[in-house]
C-alpha cells in the first residue's frame, strides 16, 4: 500500500521525466549477420518491435565446431534525449556445446543493459554490459550507417561463451 509521501512521489517521478516521451532515435526492425575473430564465430540476429518501446530478438552463433548459440528474448528500448537510447534485452540461450566441451548443452538466462548513441549523423556508438547466468557479457562498437537501409559495425564484445571478440557486422533495416 502506497502512504502518502510515495504517491506525491511516484507523481513528481512521472511529471518530471514526461519530458522525456519522443519517438526512438534507432531503428530497431533489422536482420543483421556479423563475423567474430579470435576465436572465429559467425552469426546472425533479427530484431522486430512489438511496441514503440519493446521489441523481440531472435540471435544465433556458431563457432563452426558442431556447436550453437540460440537466443530469443525480449529488448527494450527508451529515448533519453534526441541522441541517445537506454536498452536492455532479456534472452534465454539454447547453449549446444562444441564435441570436445564438458557439457553436451546447456539453457541459460541473459540480461543486458545499455546505450545507442549518435556521434555523428551517420554514425552511432553503442556499449551494453550484463549477464549470462555466473559469465559476465560487454560490448562495445561504432556502427557507420552507409544508408538508410544498410549500416556496418566494428565491436569488441564478450558474449559470456565464447570469450572476448572482435566482430564485423552488416546491418539490414527492415
Amino acid at each position: 500500500m502506497l502512504n502518502k509521501a510515495s504517491k506525491v512521489a511516484l507523481l513528481a517521478s512521472a511529471l518530471a521525466f514526461s519530458g522525456f516521451s519522443q519517438a526512438n532515435n534507432f531503428n530497431y526492425n533489422y536482420g543483421e549477420v556479423r563475423i567474430g575473430a579470435s576465436p572465429s564465430s559467425f552469426g546472425g540476429e533479427f530484431s522486430a518491435l512489438l511496441t514503440q518501446n519493446a521489441h523481440m530478438v531472435l540471435r544465433a552463433n556458431t563457432q563452426m565446431d558442431n556447436d550453437a548459440d540460440l537466443a530469443a528474448g525480449v529488448g527494450f528500448n527508451g529515448p533519453m534525449s534526441q541522441f541517445f537510447d537506454i536498452t536492455g534485452q532479456i534472452l534465454v540461450h539454447y547453449v549446444n556445446y562444441p564435441n570436445d566441451a564438458s557439457e553436451s548443452s546447456s539453457v541459460e538466462t541473459e540480461l543486458n543493459l545499455g546505450g545507442r548513441v549518435w556521434l555523428t549523423n551517420q554514425i552511432e556508438g553503442s556499449i551494453k554490459g550484463g549477464f549470462i547466468n555466473d559469465h559476465s557479457i560487454f560490448a562495445a562498437g561504432a556502427r557507420f550507417h552507409s544508408t538508410e537501409q544498410l549500416s556496418l559495425s566494428l565491436e569488441a564484445y564478450n558474449n559470456g561463451l565464447y570469450g572476448p571478440q572482435v566482430s564485423m557486422t552488416v546491418r539490414f533495416q527492415l
